[in-house]
């Protein structure tokens, strides 16, 4: 009897203690946003976030240009390679980046609205541009390897990018000579499907060429360390642009945050 009574008091005392936990829980929501205006209010603290990132930008803006004159030195006779664009396209966009996180205290001053979009978005694009186009690599590699017809491919490449580039320059022409407040949120859901196509791109073709790959015999030169490197790139990019579609695509004033990764 009383075991069962014992056992039959658990039950209350949980319940008695589920509005003190509700309360503990509101109380820590409530001192996060708390601490979350606080910082977000603090110049200090903004500074220190951008002037961090500008130099995280600029330094892999560094080795992607070393990686480039040593792919160059290496072998010059090969001219503009998919390789030695792509390391090109690594140091202009993470430049770009790196002096736009350096100078913010400008890029947020301008007058018109338009201009600090252009300067924040445009090279969200041309991070687009420059890992698509390691997809389309991946792809030529995969179209190779099963005899598959590449010259489309490129074609395909150029008028995604594009039609992009068209669709964007509109949204900011236009936010230029009407400044309406639905147009942003367009623009975030436009750069969030832009995300979703890159995270596509290496989801199929990374995917492909990772199981391609693991159908090799072992002892394949290099067999090993190219499906790491595939599968680790896939991974990390999948996953980034994934981020960056979700967040990007919160209107939540809250948490509302602009993505330039």
């Amino acid at each position: 009897m009383r075991k069962l009574v014992r056992s039959s008091s658990l039950p209350t005392a949980a319940l008695a203690g589920t509005p003190e936990m509700a309360t503990a829980a509101v109380a820590l929501a409530l001192a996060l946003r708390g601490w979350w205006e606080d910082v977000n209010g603090s110049p200090a603290w903004q500074d220190g976030a951008f002037f961090s990132l500008s130099a995280a930008y600029a330094l892999v803006s560094a080795v992607a240009l070393v990686q480039l004159i040593r792919i160059q030195l290496r072998v010059p006779e090969f001219g503009w390679t998919t390789q030695k664009v792509f390391h090109l396209m690594n140091f202009v966009v993470n430049g770009v980046r790196a002096v736009i996180f350096g100078f913010h205290a400008l890029v947020f001053l301008f007058q018109t609205k338009v201009y600090t979009l252009v300067l924040l978005d445009l090279p969200g694009l041309l991070f687009f541009s420059t890992y698509t186009l390691l997809v389309l690599f991946w792809a030529e590699i995969y179209h190779q390897a099963k005899n598959l017809p590449t010259d489309k491919l490129r074609i395909i490449y150029m008028a995604v990018n594009g039609v992009i580039y068209v669709i964007q320059i509109c949204i900011w022409i236009y936010l230029g000579t009407n400044d309406s407040p639905l147009l942003e949120p367009v623009s975030k859901i436009f750069i969030s499907v832009v995300s979703f196509l890159a995270l596509l791109g290496f989801l199929i073709y990374g995917g492909r060429l990772f199981f391609m790959l693991r159908r090799f015999p072992i002892e394949s030169k290099g067999r090993r360390k190219k499906l790491y490197e595939v599968g680790t790139v896939t991974a990390i990019c999948f996953t980034c642009f994934l981020i960056r579609c979700i967040v990007v695509s919160v209107f939540d004033p809250f948490w509302h945050a602009h993505i330039y990764c």
